[in-house]
């Protein structure tokens, strides 16, 4: 089983190809019960921890036609480590595709509804470092990373609703980091489950095939009322400082015109005992 589109293919119990639905039965009362009671008896620490929510795109390290608009909600571990909840929308039904540790950040706890109890579901998770932790890994490593620093001085990767005034330093900080993105559930492809092995996913990039499509980001904009074009947040980050030197080993699409797909396959299990 791998992370490609093709296998496995696509649940049939999706609710369509824009928002696919998991199937199963609906919430019962007592079950939403439950939900309301614990949120106010516990103290939930690690979800309240997240601070900011950030919208951008992704595409696929195997397929880069593939690409999706992703929104993180991050938590700060340190300077130099963020983390994040990434999903594919902002919507109380939004799934969560992946998570993002990244330096720099926080991210806002997404809303949740009392009176109406929606579904709300994960695609991935992304991890998010300093330049300083990246030079650190092992070139193996770093191949599975990408750069920041095009995402954000073209206007894609911006902290929805704060204004660029508020948010510029974080912009800064971020151009000069690298991350790892793993999306889990593949919303794109129409799956209602999280089906196969995680993909690896890159950032968009100025050069084809990793430019970002026109109409995700128009209709991202519009959504959000971003201006992301030549004469908004691009010209505003135009004089951002960029990273002196951009290690290689990222991006490894860019000069090796290859990418990354995970096979799942069977292994032998350690044994420390014998089993019975």
């Amino acid at each position: 089983m791998s992370s490609s589109d093709q296998n496995p293919a696509a649940t049939p119990a999706s609710g369509g190809p824009a928002e696919p639905a998991p199937p199963g039965r609906p919430t019962t009362v007592s079950s939403q019960v439950l939900d309301v009671g614990a949120q106010l008896v516990q103290a939930l620490k690690p979800v309240r921890q997240m601070k900011q929510h950030a919208c951008s795109f992704a595409l696929y390290a195997y397929d880069l036609h593939r690409q999706m608009e992703v929104h993180h909600f991050v938590s700060r571990l340190n300077q130099d480590v963020l983390q994040c909840a990434v999903y594919d929308s902002d919507k109380p039904s939004a799934r969560l595709i992946g998570t993002r540790r990244r330096r720099l950040f926080s991210a806002a706890p997404a809303r949740r509804a009392v009176t109406k109890i929606t579904v709300v579901m994960m695609a991935g998770v992304e991890y998010i470092v300093s330049d300083t932790i990246f030079e650190g890994l092992p070139p193996d490593e770093q191949r599975l990373w990408h750069s920041h620093a095009y995402e954000v001085k073209a206007g894609l990767w911006t902290d929805v609703g704060v204004p660029e005034s508020l948010q510029s330093s974080e912009m800064a900080s971020l151009a000069k980091t690298y991350s790892k993105f793993w999306c889990t559930w593949q919303v794109d492809r129409g799956d209602a489950l999280p089906l196969g092995a995680p993909a690896l996913m890159v950032s968009p990039h100025a050069a084809e095939p990793g430019r970002a499509r026109g109409e995700l980001v128009r209709g991202r904009d519009e959504r959000y009322r971003i201006d992301s074009s030549a004469g908004g947040l691009k010209a505003a980050r135009v004089e951002m400082d960029e990273p002196e030197w951009i290690n290689p080993n990222a991006d490894y699409w860019r000069l090796h015109r290859k990418g990354f797909a995970v096979d799942v396959v069977q292994a032998e299990m350690k044994r420390h005992a014998p089993f019975p």
